[in-house]
């Protein structure tokens, strides 16, 4: 790869990595540092990694990074996560951003991230495979019980509102 296509693929990927972590972590601040991290990685392994591989290099290190950040993050408790139901007492009614980020924060982190890759980033059943390491069929199970249960969060919340 040369600097031409390493620069290329910034250009190219680094919107797509940051959506995808963004609405995998739910955090601006991680989301950025997955990035950054997953293109520094990227260009210490300039020579090995091809330039048409670069995108699924650069997803699927991201993909690690997150997973890495999930476990590190379920073991500590930020404050502003603690205290959020104590900010507000006005009853609102809950967009639909708002209703499908529960329903994700509800999934384990690899259902998450397959129903991310394919429902918000467009990618094949093939490709999530490649960029997760997990095989076709694994790929599509997740798939599957990620949306059910996305659906019966969804069905849940109906009957409260």
């Amino acid at each position: 790869m040369t600097l031409s296509d390493y620069n290329a693929a910034v250009d190219a990927h680094s919107d797509g990595i940051y959506r995808f972590a963004l609405k995998h972590l739910r955090d601006q601040d991680l989301a950025k540092d997955v990035v950054q991290e997953s293109f520094t990685r990227l260009w210490l392994k300039v020579d090995e990694v091809d330039a048409t591989k670069a995108k699924s290099y650069l997803f699927t290190t991201a993909h690690h990074i997150m997973v890495d950040e999930v476990r590190k993050g379920s073991r500590s408790t930020r404050m502003e996560d603690h205290h959020a139901d104590m900010r507000s007492t006005v009853q609102h009614q809950p967009d639909l951003k708002e209703v499908l980020e529960a329903g994700l924060a509800t999934l384990p982190a690899i259902q998450r991230s397959v129903v991310l890759l394919r429902d918000l980033e467009g990618y094949t059943y093939d490709e999530i495979a490649e960029l997760t390491g997990l095989n076709l069929s694994q790929v599509k199970v997740y798939i599957y019980r990620g949306r059910t249960a996305l659906k019966e969060y969804i069905g849940q919340l109906e009957t409260v509102l």
